[in-house]
């Protein structure tokens, strides 16, 4: 349901600007509201579930998530959407950094690849199925019913994790207060920047304000992270090359393949003609292939690594984009989107299937829900970054007026979307060839005398 709700909304874009109105802004804020909240304090979820215990925030999480997805279908204007969509995204934050962990304490080591891989592929499949759900639910019912299909589902989970999961937390864990206002602030100066830049101007002052404070800030948060003792995002988790890698990886990823979707679907409704369901539908070449990719590359990680698996899957979904903008007219046929379609496809699932593998393999077992936050928060910021990016160049280039001015903003567009996964397979260079083993203790723990241990008689 969290992967799901980053992208449900896109196909429903055009239904929700005309039932409750809005500029290209709000329509971005419907999608960042979320995705944003959702970022900023993904670590903070996973920080308190690792002191006040996991499966109890993961309830936590789920219920918040439930009630607002409820006050998503039942808002009266667009600036109610936008505010239950950013309580949504602090239910999922809350919920989603904790799954990894309650996954891999309840999986075997010997079986942990195949179930992680399961993990990715079915993660990356709700988020490329949001578009063909979100589009099927507004054509057949209403926009309303992308959000209440989450409330069942939540209020039958809810029972069902109190009762199969294991409680677990993280001895000595603490909040870092600090350190989650500074992020939040910052990244969400950026993005309101980049969002209102083209409505107020590069140069005017709350656009230069937010960009250049939220920079600040972010600057604020890394060093915070070096040098307080209990930081949420321990800055020495980037030196292993590989946790590094596969994070900025994911970051420039999601960034490409957010921003993509949201012209992407768009188009295909407002250019090419179709309805919100068949628009989805043209999209499954895409979205369904992790379906028939993933199981495979997860085993093929196992025996040759994640770092060829998930560099081949970047490199592919780089082509697809960039085929889509090189061939992308306001009369393009089906046919000829099929194969940068089918690649962009590969090319998702070949990434998602070994992730959130590798990802694990860079940690120890005390840092592993740091890590599982990081890696969620880096893709959402991405998500963030690439709509508010890619929707500025399309402002800038283009626009709703005609057919052929939302074309010409969303070709340049495409081409940046397609450049930030060309870079993040070239990162994906800097994993190491085999999933290596768990950071070393530290040389001042490792070297401390063994404590002597007295017989209890």
């Amino acid at each position: 349901m969290a992967a799901l709700d980053n992208l449900v909304v896109t196909t429903a874009l055009p239904a929700i600007r005309s039932d409750l109105g809005g500029k290209l802004e709000d329509l971005e804020w419907t999608v960042n509201a979320y995705t944003l909240t959702f970022a900023v304090l993904l670590m903070f979820g996973a920080a308190l579930g690792d002191r006040f215990g996991r499966r109890r925030l993961f309830v936590v999480g789920l219920s918040v998530f439930t009630g607002a997805s409820a006050a998503a279908a039942l808002s009266p204007g667009i600036d109610a959407l936008i505010a239950a969509r950013a309580v949504q995204g602090v239910g999922a934050a809350i919920m989603m950094p904790l799954t990894l962990t309650l996954l891999t304490a309840a999986v075997p080591a010997a079986r942990r690849g195949m179930a992680l891989g399961i993990y990715g592929a079915v993660t990356g499949l709700a988020v490329a199925s949001g578009p063909l759900i979100g589009g099927s639910l507004t054509e057949h019912i209403s926009w309303q019913w992308i959000f209440w299909l989450n409330v069942p589902i939540g209020l039958a989970l809810i029972p069902l994790a109190r009762l199969r999961l294991a409680e677990s937390t993280a001895p000595g864990s603490r909040l870092d207060v600090p350190g989650t206002l500074l992020i939040s602030g910052g990244l969400f100066g950026i993005v309101y920047g980049l969002v209102n830049a083209n409505a107020h101007g590069w140069t005017s002052a709350p656009v230069l304000t937010g960009l250049i404070a939220g920079t600040a800030l972010v600057g604020a948060f890394v060093r915070h992270g070096f040098r307080s003792p209990n930081p949420m995002l321990p800055m020495r988790l980037f030196r292993n090359r590989g946790f590094l890698g596969i994070n900025f990886a994911s970051l420039l990823m999601f960034l490409g393949m957010f921003g993509s979707i949201f012209l992407l679907s768009q188009f295909l409704q407002g250019v090419a003609g179709y309805s919100p369901t068949e628009a989805g539908l043209r999209m499954l070449p895409w979205t369904g292939m992790p379906m028939i990719v993933a199981p495979i590359a997860g085993i093929l990680s196992d025996r040759i690594g994640g770092r060829p698996v998930v560099a081949a899957g970047l490199a592919f979904q780089a082509l697809g984009l960039g085929w889509f903008a090189a061939i992308l007219t306001t009369d393009l046929s089906y046919a000829a989107q099929l194969p940068p379609l089918i690649l962009s496809g590969i090319g998702m699932a070949l990434y998602f299937a070994p992730a959130a593998n590798v990802l694990m393999s860079t940690v120890g077992p005390a840092d592993q829900g740091k890590a599982s936050g990081t890696n969620n928060a880096l893709r959402e910021v991405g998500g963030a970054l690439g709509v508010a990016i890619l929707a500025s160049v399309f402002s800038a280039r283009g626009g709703y007026e005609t057919p052929q001015a939302f074309t010409d903003g969303t070709v340049p567009a495409l081409w940046i979307g397609a450049g930030a996964v060309a870079l993040a397979a070239a990162l994906a260079l800097l994993l190491p060839r085999r999933p290596g083993s768990a950071p070393a203790v530290p040389a001042a723990r490792a070297a401390a005398p063994p404590r002597k241990v007295r017989s209890a008689g």
